[in-house]
């Protein structure tokens, strides 16, 4: 065993990590009801999902027991020369400043994933050895507790393999009308749209970037800000549906809370911890269901195949086999709710049924009467949540939780933690990059846009920025 998988395995959290679980049973199927309750009583009524960015399930939750995670014999990955490089740890490193944003683009996720053989990540020629690293659960104690206090998602795939864009339209549209990080207008029907016609009260919160501009002013007055999301929680005013944004990493100036490469993840961490706080202490937590997910999978390693499943009609993808698309690789999401409690003395629960991003819409669908977007949030094999939740003995305590406090991250350009790794790929060194702060990413172009500068001065937001 290789000293990184050694303290891959002594690094877990002692107070979270169980020892000892069962291989046999680690992977069967959690059962699927056959009879979910009437969605009206159901004791659901607020839906709450949180979006992050750009990390892969063996990434960051690889470690997690009774989880389709790092195997025991670990990873390596062979470079262009052929040359095997071992997954290994990337803490103290908390940002990866000295590295490049691994490709996660749609015909960089197609290198990845080699035909299947899921072995392509360092193939991709712009990417170094950073998308080969992990982090233990120490290194995320927020959301390792989380994920061992409910019910973690080990079969949770983006919706499409590509960038962050296409997989965000999937989240609201059960679709996507583009395969890059356009910020030309969509004109798509979304659950916003659904919701409205059905006078169900929903909610975008935004941090710094309003994603929803894409829609220009469509969507403008479901809009508020990360700021009324807590005060709607503790007040019990969470409407039945909320999005929930952190805030963006526009350039590598150490403010994002998104996990998006530069950001802190411990900052990451921390604004996870602050969103359950809101809703778990709030007045209608007994009847609420929180989904922390990621977008996308960020360009880091993963050794599940993603399978293919139905693609919307008119969809944009042209990788189709019999009218099916390839699903994203997977993204570490957790589901907590009263619904979702791991019980005293039970190993931690893990799902490992197959969702993407419409498993989220077709919960909301299920529980408020409404008719599915496409054929993807439509198709049976795409699993709903709720179908696996405990109706019966719902548990709204609160277990102890870390609560990690935000930590101050040096600008990359000034040099911020790790920018001096010189480590090397088929012997050639990655030098360090110290201007990485200047390289636009996926947001910048959106956020310094003539949609969001619009949307951000309009009088509603603005009204909404005094109170």
């Amino acid at each position: 065993m290789s000293m990184d998988r050694r303290r891959f395995l002594g690094g877990l959290c002692a107070g979270y990590v169980a020892a000892g679980w069962d291989h046999s049973r680690a992977f069967a199927q959690p059962a699927l009801s056959t009879s979910l309750p009437a969605p009206a009583e159901s004791g659901i009524d607020h839906i709450v999902i949180v979006t992050m960015e750009n990390r892969s399930f063996d990434h960051l939750l690889g470690w997690l027991p009774n989880a389709n995670g790092i195997p025991a014999a670990g990873l390596s990955y062979p470079d262009a020369h052929g040359v095997q490089h071992p997954i290994h740890s990337l803490a103290p490193d908390y940002t990866g400043c000295g590295h490049s944003d691994p490709d996660h683009s749609y015909a960089g996720g197609r290198t990845c994933y080699a035909n299947g053989a899921m072995n392509g990540f360092l193939l991709d020629t712009s990417n170094d050895v950073y998308c080969i690293g992990y982090y233990n659960a120490a290194d995320i104690p927020f959301y390792t507790a989380l994920a061992q206090s409910y019910v973690a998602c080990d079969n949770w795939h983006a919706s499409i393999l590509g960038p962050t864009f296409p997989n965000r339209m999937f989240l609201w549209a059960a679709q996507t009308d583009r395969l890059t990080d356009s910020i030309s207008l969509s004109n798509l029907p979304t659950i916003f749209g659904s919701l409205s016609r059905a006078n169900i009260s929903h909610r975008y919160y935004f941090n710094n970037v309003p994603y929803l501009a894409l829609w220009a002013f469509k969507y403008l007055f479901s809009t508020s800000l990360f700021s009324n999301f807590l005060a709607d929680a503790a007040s019990g005013n969470l409407p039945s549906v909320s999005f929930v944004d952190p805030n963006y990493t526009v350039l590598d100036d150490g403010t994002g809370s998104d996990d998006h490469p530069h950001a802190d993840i411990r900052n990451g961490d921390a604004f996870l911890s602050t969103v359950y706080r809101a809703a778990a202490t709030g007045p209608k937590w007994a009847n609420t269901v929180l989904i922390v997910t990621f977008d996308e999978w960020g360009g880091f390693f993963e050794h599940v195949p993603p399978p293919r499943v139905t693609a919307p009609r008119n969809s944009p993808d042209t990788d189709l086999k019999n009218g099916a698309a390839l699903l994203g690789f997977r993204v570490p999401t957790v589901i907590a709710s009263p619904f979702t409690k791991r019980i005293a003395g039970q190993p931690n629960k893990v799902d490992h049924n197959l969702y993407d991003h419409t498993a989220a819409l077709k919960l909301v669908e299920w529980r408020f009467g409404l008719q599915p977007l496409t054929g993807r949030d439509a198709s049976p094999a795409i699993n709903n949540p709720a179908a696996t939740f405990n109706f019966n003995s719902p548990d709204a305590s609160m277990p102890a939780l870390p609560d990690p406090v935000p930590v101050f991250a040096p600008p990359c350009f000034e040099g911020g933690i790790s920018s001096t790794d010189t480590s090397t790929v088929s012997g050639t060194p990655t030098a360090p990059q110290t201007q990485i702060a200047t390289r636009a990413n996926e947001l910048t172009a959106l956020a310094n846009s003539n949609l969001v500068r619009d949307f951000l001065n309009h009088p509603h937001i603005q009204s909404l920025a005094r109170q």
